[in-house]
């Protein structure tokens, strides 16, 4: 079938399509603050299964004008391992996250193991949508679509962060007594003086006040807290070591207005870097919630 393909009118657009694929994954392909995925394995696995995607995505049409509808089914079973690969993803950073000070956490861990999953299937997107185009407007037809379909799987690529729904302000960390606070919320008891003197030397706080009641349920949610810790602490490091509870940083909300308290022991005391760093942590998909638009049956 694919000698077929490849000696027919259709060498063109699956070039096309494989190429504008191809181009597609790298594209997407990012190593961040996260360091996921690392550099070169990681990004050799990812690119290697966006090939395989690029390639299922560009025959499909063909095949389908050749009424060959067997070869169709293959991406079913690309399907399949795509989901194999959101398990893979899953499984490796849940393992890096048992060695982590500040760990990333469930939530934070199972959306970036869908993201990786989805871009395979942005991949396969644009390879079909080049490939069509190129079928019925010639060449140059599938470029113009190829390069339409990079711009909408960036697009897609970023999600929503915590800029959009908290107000995002310093505030002082202090210890009264034993007390832990983060301007009027209190955080957490610590008992060890040298940890009360290396939190008022070192500590700084954060206060995130939600924009609207739906925001406020969102940044109650522990998996989106965690995921706020672990970006501050990934970018900022942290001043502290294991087996060491009290130093470690924390959120908590204040239960009358819905404001979540950040205290932080960053080795980097930038109080702009750190609004900043918060600002972009993204929203999880697992924890959003938007229930004063839920209907009501």
């Amino acid at each position: 079938m694919y000698k077929e393909l490849l000696a027919s009118e259709f060498l063109v657009p699956l070039l096309l399509g494989f190429t504008f694929g191809i181009m597609c994954r790298i594209h997407l392909l990012r190593t961040d603050y996260r360091q996921y995925p690392t550099y070169p394995h990681g990004k050799i696995i990812q690119v290697a299964l966006g090939v395989i995607a690029a390639a299922l995505g560009a025959v499909a049409i063909p095949a389908l004008l050749k009424e060959n509808y067997t070869a169709v089914t293959f991406l079913t079973v690309a399907a399949q391992q795509f989901r194999d690969v959101r398990n893979m993803e899953r499984t490796t950073l849940t393992e890096i996250d048992k060695q982590e000070l500040v760990p990333r956490g469930g939530p934070y861990i199972e959306g970036i193991a869908l993201v990786f999953e989805g871009r395979n299937y942005l991949v396969i997107f644009c390879s079909l949508i080049t490939t069509l185009a190129a079928v019925f407007f010639h060449w140059w037809g599938g470029i113009i679509a190829g390069i339409i379909t990079l711009v909408i799987a960036k697009f897609l690529m970023s999600g929503k962060t915590l800029s959009l729904i908290v107000d995002i302000e310093p505030a002082e960390v202090r210890v009264e007594g034993k007390d832990l606070y983060v301007g009027d919320i209190y955080i957490m008891n610590v008992g060890l003086e040298d940890a009360q003197k290396m939190i008022q030397q070192h500590g700084m706080g954060m206060i995130l006040s939600p924009k609207d009641p739906n925001a406020k349920v969102t940044i109650s949610q522990p998996g989106q807290r965690q995921a706020i810790l672990h970006d501050v602490s990934t970018q900022l490091g942290v001043y502290m070591d294991t087996g060491e509870p009290s130093l470690t940083p924390l959120a908590k909300r204040d239960m009358a207005t819905g404001r979540l308290g950040v205290f932080l022991l960053p080795q980097v005391k930038d109080i702009e870097k750190a609004r900043a760093v918060i600002g972009a942590v993204p929203i999880l998909e697992s924890v959003y919630r938007k229930p004063t638009k839920a209907k009501q049956d």
